[in-house]
C-alpha cells in the first residue's frame, strides 16, 4: 500500500472540504442577552418602570429592574450553554491521524484527512474519520457514544470497495469512537458532515429550541395582566372625567392604579420557586440545566428511555450456569457482593461438584478483568460470599460478570493461586475464543478456554460430570444445544467454558448465561408512570430479542409491540403516526430514528421526555420537550444538549423528577392565584373609593407596606408546598390547557373583589363610627393585609376550604405569615414605625372590626366548601 500522494490529497480536500464538524453561526452573547426582553410580562414590567420613574416612585422602579435583570440573566445562561453543545461535539473528533501519504507513514491534522486516505489505528486512538477496515488484529472499538451499548465491538476486515458507513457494521470504524484493543488499518470513506458524527451534528443544527409549556402559560398570563392594567386605567380615567375631575389628575391616578395591578413579584416568585425545586431535585440526584424544564417534566406524557444503564443496571450479571448437566441459578444483580449459587431449593457447595468448580476456575484463569473490594468477605465452605457493598470492577464487563459469579461460588484468584499462567491467546473476533495455559507446581499444564458456545461445542469431544469425563455423543450434544437455545430465547448471552489437560481432548465444563438485568427501582418507577398515565417506551440500539426480554422483565411490554429501526424505515410518517400508540419497544435504532420518534410523538400532541447518554442521542435529546442526559455514562455533548442530568443514571430518579415537576406547576398556580387576588383586592379598594368620592383609603407608603408584607415571603413560601400524594395519580396536563383552567380565573377575580370590598367596608364602618381618618386607614390596612394572609392558606388547595387543609405540612408558610404579622403589628403599634407609614394604634373594638372583616369571607367560604365536600362524599 502506498496511499494517496500529496497532490491527490490536495485535490480531494478541495472537493470534499475539511474533515471537521460543520456548525451554523451562533448568536453572540449580546444578541442572546437582548433576546431575553421580548417576553410580554417583561415588557409590561419595563413600561411600569418608566412610569414609576416619571411618577417619582424610584424604589418601585429599582425593584422591578432588579427582577427583570435576574430573569434575563437566567435565560441568557441557558441559551449560551446551548450554543456550546456543538463546540463539545467538535472536541469529540480526533485532533491528529496516522496516515499513509506518498508511501510513508505520517501524522497529520485530522482535519486534512480525505476519502481514500489509509489510516492506522492503535489501542487508545480516537478514530479520525469513518473508515472501512482493511486489516485488523484483535481490534475492538468502544462505540457506545454512537450506539448506546457499552460492550466493545469486535471489528472485522471488509472490502476496499465498500462505501456504506451506516451504523452497526463490524467492518466500519466510526469517527469519534475509541479503539479499546488491538490494532488495524482502514480506508477513509466519509469525512466531515458525511461521517456518522457529522450527520449527528447536522441534526443538532436543524433542531430549533421551543418555548416550554410554562413559558407559554406565563405569556398567556402576561397578556391577561396587560388587559387588566389597560382596563383599570381606562375605567378609572373615564369615571373620574365623567365626575368632573381634572383630566391630567385622573390620567395619573389611572396609571398609578394600573401599576398597582401588576404583580411585580410574580417573575421573581416563579424563578425562586423553580430554583428551590431545582435544589430539591439535586438532592434526589437530578441536576437541572434549564430552569423552566422543571415544570415541563410535570407535563410529560411520553418518556422515551434508553435501555442500557437507565432501565437496566449496565452491569452484566451471570444469572444461570449449566454444568454437570444441571441448571444452577446465581442470585444477586450487578456488582453486588451478596449472592449465592442455588440448585432448585438447595445451596450446593461448588467445591463438591467438580464440573462446577472447574468452570469457576476457568472463569478466574481465563480473564483479563479484575474485581476488588474493601469489604471483609467470608468465603464459606457452602460456596456463598457474604458482605455488603459492591465489587470494584475493571476490564471487560463480561469477564467481570464471570469473576463475580465465581466469587459467589467461593472461587477467587486468592484461593486458586496454586497455578501460574504460562501463555495466553487473547479473544479474537475471527475464532471467537480466548484461552490461557496454566501450570501447576508439579509442571502439569492445563489449557482453559472460553468463547462462543456454537464454536466451542464443536471442538469438544468430552463433557465433565461429577462421575468423570464422558464422551460428548449426539444425544448429549443435542441436550446442550437445546439448553443454549433455551438461554438465548430468554435473551441471555451465553458463553461456553472448557479445558484441556496435558494436550488431551477438549472437555466441556459448562455454559454461563448472563444479562444486563433491569433495575428493581426502574420496575417500580415504570408502574408509577402507568398509574400517572405516562407512556414509557424503550429505545435501544440492542437486538430486538434482548430488548423485548428486558422490557417484559421491567413491566414495559404489556400489550405493546416491538419494532426495529429497519421496520421504521419502511413506514411513512403517516403510517408511523397511525401505529405509534401500539409500540412500546424500539430496537436496533440509529440517531435519525430516535429524532424521528421524538418528532412523531410531538406531532401527536405529547410532551416528550427523552433520555440519552451517547453523542447519537444528542439530536433527539435536544429536540425533546425535556432532554435528559446520564451523568455517569453521558458524553459532554449530550449533557450540554440536555435540560436535566441524572447523576445516578437511574430511571427511577427521572420519574421522581416528573413528580416534582407536577408539584411545581400546582405551586405556581397557587401563588399566581394568591398574588393576582391580592392585587385585584388592592385595585378594587382604590378604584371604588375614587368612584364613591371617599378620601384616599390607603396612602402610597401603606400600599408599599402591603406589597412588602404580602407579595414577598408568603408567596415564596407558597411555592414550597410539598408535592401532594395525588400528583402521580392523575393524567398529565394537556399542552394547550389554559393556565386558568378549572375555574381559576373566576376564583381569582371573585376573591380579589371580596378582599377589596372587605377592606372598603372596614374603612367605611370605622369612619362612620367616628374613629377618625387615620384610624380608618389603619383599620383598612389591617383588614387588607390580614385578608391576604388568611387567603394564602386558602390557596393551598383548589378544592378544600380553610377547614379542610393541612396547615402543618409546610412550616415555612406558617413562618412567613408570622413574620408578615410581626411587620404589620410593628407598623400599627410601634411609634417610630407609625410615623413612617402614617398609622395609629388600634383599640380593641377597631381591631376586632378589622379582624372580623378579614376572616368573614374565608370563614363562610370554608363552611360552604366543607358542606359541599360532605355532600359529595
Amino acid at each position: 500500500m502506498k496511499g494517496l500522494t500529496s497532490k491527490q490529497a490536495e485535490k480531494l480536500l478541495e472537493q470534499y472540504g475539511e474533515n471537521v464538524i460543520e456548525s451554523k453561526k451562533g448568536n453572540g452573547p449580546l444578541k442572546i442577552f437582548a433576546g431575553q426582553f421580548k417576553d410580554v410580562m417583561v415588557m409590561i414590567l419595563l413600561a411600569a418602570t418608566v412610569v414609576s420613574v416619571f411618577l417619582g416612585e424610584i424604589y418601585d422602579a429599582v425593584t422591578i429592574i432588579l427582577i427583570v435583570l435576574l430573569n434575563a440573566i437566567l435565560g441568557f445562561i441557558q441559551e449560551y450553554r446551548t450554543e456550546k453543545t456543538l463546540e463539545a461535539l467538535k472536541n469529540m473528533t480526533a485532533p491528529t491521524a496516522k496516515v499513509l501519504r506518498d508511501g510513508k507513514k505520517k501524522t497529520i491534522p485530522a482535519a486534512e484527512l480525505v476519502p481514500d486516505d489509509i489510516v492506522y489505528l492503535e489501542t487508545g486512538d480516537r478514530v479520525p474519520a469513518d473508515c472501512v477496515l482493511i486489516s485488523v488484529n484483535s481490534l475492538f472499538a468502544d462505540e457506545s457514544m454512537l450506539t448506546g451499548e457499552s460492550e466493545p465491538v469486535a471489528k472485522t476486515a471488509g472490502s476496499e470497495s465498500d462505501r456504506d458507513n451506516s451504523l452497526n457494521r463490524n467492518c466500519i470504524a466510526y469517527s469519534g469512537t475509541v479503539v479499546t484493543g488491538g490494532n488495524g488499518s482502514g480506508l477513509v470513506i466519509a469525512t466531515g458532515k458525511k461521517s456518522q458524527m457529522g450527520n449527528i451534528s447536522s441534526m443538532i443544527n436543524e433542531t430549533e429550541s421551543e418555548q416550554t409549556p410554562l413559558q407559554k402559560r406565563l405569556g398567556e398570563l402576561g397578556k391577561v395582566v396587560a388587559l387588566i392594567c389597560v382596563a383599570v386605567c381606562v375605567i378609572v380615567f373615564g369615571t373620574g372625567v365623567l365626575r368632573g375631575e381634572p383630566v391630567f389628575d385622573m390620567l395619573m391616578t389611572g396609571i398609578t392604579i394600573a401599576i398597582a395591578a401588576i404583580p411585580e413579584g410574580l417573575p421573581a416568585t416563579v424563578t425562586i420557586a423553580l430554583a428551590l425545586a431545582v435544589s430539591r431535585m439535586l438532592k434526589q440526584k437530578a441536576l437541572v440545566n434549564r430552569l423552566h424544564s422543571v415544570e415541563t417534566l410535570g407535563c410529560t406524557s411520553v418518556i422515551c428511555s434508553d435501555k442500557t444503564g437507565t432501565i437496566t443496571e449496565n452491569k452484566m450479571t451471570v444469572k444461570h450456569i449449566f454444568s454437570d448437566m444441571k441448571e444452577f441459578d446465581v442470585t444477586g444483580n450487578g456488582y453486588k457482593i451478596s449472592g449465592e449459587i442455588r440448585y432448585q431449593d438447595t445451596k450446593p457447595n461448588p467445591k463438591s461438584i467438580p464440573p462446577l468448580y472447574e468452570l469457576f476456575k476457568c472463569a478466574v484463569y481465563c480473564s483479563t478483568a479484575e474485581i476488588t473490594s474493601e469489604s471483609r468477605l467470608n468465603m464459606r465452605n457452602r460456596g456463598t460470599v457474604s458482605g455488603n457493598g459492591e465489587w470494584t470492577v475493571s476490564g471487560n464487563p463480561t469477564e467481570a460478570a464471570l469473576l463475580i459469579a465465581a466469587a459467589k461460588g467461593g472461587v477467587t484468584r486468592h484461593n486458586t493461586s496454586d497455578m501460574v499462567k504460562v501463555s495466553e491467546i487473547p479473544f479474537d473476533s475471527a475464532t471467537k475464543l480466548m484461552s490461557v495455559t496454566m501450570q501447576s507446581g508439579s509442571g502439569a499444564q492445563t489449557e482453559y478456554i472460553k468463547g462462543a458456545p456454537d464454536i466451542l461445542l464443536k471442538k469438544c469431544g468430552f463433557v465433565m460430570t461429577s462421575e468423570g469425563e464422558i464422551p460428548l455423543d449426539q444425544p448429549l450434544r443435542k441436550k446442550l444445544e437445546n439448553q443454549i437455545s433455551s438461554f438465548s430465547s430468554r435473551a441471555l448471552r451465553v458463553l461456553a467454558l472448557a479445558k484441556r489437560e496435558n494436550s488431551g481432548g477438549l472437555v466441556l465444563l459448562g455454559l454461563a448465561a448472563m444479562q444486563d438485568p433491569p433495575r428493581e427501582e426502574a420496575k417500580e418507577a415504570i408502574r408509577k408512570c402507568a398509574n400517572a398515565r405516562i407512556k414509557t417506551v424503550m429505545i435501544t440500539g440492542d437486538h430486538k430479542e434482548t430488548a423485548v426480554a428486558v422490557a417484559k422483565q421491567a413491566g414495559l411490554l404489556k400489550g405493546g409491540k416491538a419494532v426495529t429501526g429497519a421496520e421504521l424505515d419502511m413506514m411513512s410518517d403517516s403510517e408511523l403516526d397511525r401505529q405509534l400508540d401500539e409500540f412500546t419497544v424500539y430496537a436496533r435504532v440509529n440517531p435519525s430514528h430516535k429524532l424521528r420518534l421524538v418528532k412523531a410523538y410531538k406531532r401527536k400532541g405529547h410532551i416528550v421526555t427523552m433520555t440519552g447518554d451517547g453523542v447519537n442521542d444528542a439530536p433527539a435529546v435536544k429536540a425533546a420537550d425535556v432532554g435528559v442526559s446520564m451523568g455517569i455514562t453521558g458524553t459532554d455533548v449530550t449533557k450540554q444538549a440536555a435540560d436535566v442530568i441524572l447523576l445516578d443514571d437511574n430511571f427511577a430518579t427521572l420519574v421522581n423528577a416528573v413528580e416534582q415537576g407536577r408539584g411545581i406547576y400546582a405551586n405556581i398556580r397557587k401563588f399566581v392565584r394568591y398574588l393576582l387576588s391580592c392585587n385585584i383586592g388592592e385595585v378594587i379598594t382604590m378604584f371604588l373609593s375614587i368612584l364613591m368620592g371617599f378620601p384616599v383609603v390607603l396612602l402610597p407608603t401603606q400600599i408599599l407596606l402591603v406589597n412588602l408584607v404580602t407579595d414577598g415571603l408568603p408567596a415564596i413560601a407558597l411555592g414550597m408546598e410539598p408535592c401532594g400524594k395525588e400528583a402521580m395519580k392523575k393524567a398529565p396536563r394537556k399542552p394547550d390547557e389554559s393556565f386558568f383552567s378549572d375555574g381559576l380565573m373566576f376564583k381569582i377575580i371573585f376573591r380579589g373583589i371580596l378582599i377589596g370590598l372587605s377592606t372598603l367596608a372596614c374603612f367605611t364602618v370605622l369612619l362612620r363610627e367616628g374613629y377618625g381618618l387615620a384610624a380608618a386607614r389603619t383599620g383598612a390596612l389591617t383588614t387588607l393585609i390580614m385578608s391576604q394572609l388568611v387567603h394564602v392558606f386558602e390557596c393551598k388547595s383548589e378544592t378544600k376550604g380553610i377547614f379542610g387543609i393541612n396547615y402543618f405540612d409546610n412550616l415555612k408558610l406558617i413562618g412567613a405569615v408570622l413574620v408578615s404579622l410581626a411587620v404589620l403589628a410593628a407598623a400599627v403599634y410601634v411609634p417610630v414605625i407609625q410615623t413612617v407609614f402614617s398609622t395609629v394604634s388600634l383599640g380593641k373594638t377597631p381591631l376586632l372590626i378589622s379582624l372580623g372583616f378579614s376572616v368573614a369571607v374565608p370563614f363562610i367560604s370554608g363552611i360552604s366548601m366543607a358542606f359541599s365536600r360532605k355532600r359529595k362524599d
